[in-house]
C-alpha cells in the first residue's frame, strides 16, 4: 500500500509488477478504474489485476478521488478533473511518458473513455465493463444518489454496523455519507456532458466493451462498438451489471486476450493466464459486434 501526491491531492495506489519471467518492457501499464461511491480499487486486486501482472504487464490501481483512502476534498468529482488526476498519479509515479491501457468498471469506464479522447496519445487501449454512456443513465443514476444521500444523512446504520463488527460494510457507509452528503460528487455527475457518436469516432485505440446479457446498458455499448473504428462488444449470457463479480474466470481470459492482440503480442502461457497450476479458465468466445 502506498499514498501518492498528484494533482494536490494524496491518492492510495497499489502498483503490481509484472511477473519477471513474463515482463517485457514494450507492454502498456494497465491501469484499473473502478466504480462509484461504495467501490473502490479492491474491487480489480483478485479478479483481474494480479493475472494481469502475471501475464507480463505492470498493473496500477488507485482509490478515485474521494474513494476508499484517497483524500476526500469538498470539490472536483467532475470527468475533467478525474481525467487530471489520472495523468498527474501516472507522473508522480514515473509513467507520464508511458502508453497505458485503461480498465474502468462501470462509471470507471466512463473515466477511461474520457481519459482516451483527452489524451490519446498515451491512451494505447481500453477495456470496458459495464460503462454506463446515455444521458438517461445519468439521470437516474443521480435520482438514485440523491436518494441513497438522504438515506444516509445522520444515519446511526454506521454505528450499528460497527457494533455488530461489520467493520468493512461500516467503513463503506461512512465513505458513501461522506461523497453523497459532503462533496460535490451528485452536483458533478448531473452537470456532466454526456457522449456522442462523433465522440467514439475519434477513438484511434482497440476497444473492448464487456456487459451482462440483462443490463440495461447493453444499447449504449452497441452504440459505442458501432462507431469506434476499433471497438468491439462482448456479451455474456445471464448476466446483469455485476460481470467483475460474477465471472471472474471468462472476463479475465477475455482482458488477457485483448491486451494483447492490443499490443500486437503472443498470448501468454496457460499458468501465467490462470495464475495457479490447477484452476482452469474458459476460453473466451468470439466478440460479438
Amino acid at each position: 500500500m502506498a499514498f501518492v501526491l498528484a494533482n494536490s491531492l494524496r491518492f492510495h495506489v497499489q502498483r503490481l509488477p509484472a511477473t519477471a519471467e513474463a515482463a517485457r518492457p514494450d507492454r502498456p501499464v494497465v491501469v484499473f478504474l473502478h466504480g462509484l461511491a461504495v467501490d473502490n480499487l479492491s474491487s480489480f486486486y483478485c479478479p483481474l489485476a494480479v493475472p494481469v501482472a502475471r501475464a507480463g504487464h505492470e498493473a496500477v490501481l488507485y482509490d478515485l478521488r474521494g474513494h476508499g483512502r484517497s483524500e476526500r476534498p469538498a470539490a472536483g468529482y467532475d470527468s475533467r478533473t478525474a481525467v487530471r488526476d489520472l495523468f498527474a498519479l501516472l507522473g508522480a509515479l514515473g509513467l507520464g511518458d508511458r502508453p497505458v491501457h485503461l480498465v474502468g468498471n462501470s462509471y470507471g469506464g466512463t473515466l477511461a473513455l474520457h481519459a482516451a479522447l483527452a489524451r490519446p496519445g498515451l491512451v494505447a487501449g481500453l477495456t470496458l465493463l459495464e460503462p454506463p454512456l446515455s444521458g438517461a443513465w445519468v439521470e437516474n443514476m443521480v435520482d438514485t444518489l440523491s436518494a441513497a444521500a438522504l438515506s444516509l444523512e445522520d444515519s446511526p446504520v454506521p454505528a450499528e454496523l460497527r457494533s455488530l463488527r461489520l467493520r468493512k460494510a461500516a467503513n463503506l457507509t461512512a465513505i458513501a455519507d461522506d461523497l453523497l452528503n459532503r462533496t460535490s460528487l451528485i452536483d458533478d455527475m448531473a452537470a456532466g456532458r454526456t457522449f456522442t457518436p462523433a465522440d467514439y469516432a475519434r477513438l484511434r485505440c482497440p476497444l473492448l466493451i464487456v456487459c451482462g446479457e440483462h443490463s440495461e446498458l447493453v444499447p449504449g455499448a452497441r452504440e459505442l462498438a458501432l462507431h469506434a473504428p476499433h471497438g468491439a462488444l462482448r456479451i455474456l449470457p445471464g448476466l446483469g451489471h455485476d460481470v467483475l463479480k460474477e465471472t471472474s474466470g471468462v472476463l479475465r481470459e477475455a482482458v488477457l486476450a485483448h491486451l494483447d492482440a492490443s499490443a500486437g503480442l503472443p498470448r501468454p502461457t496457460a499458468r501465467q493466464a490462470r495464475g495457479t497450476r490447477d484452476s482452469r479458465v474458459p476460453r473466451a468466445g468470439a466478440l460479438v459486434p
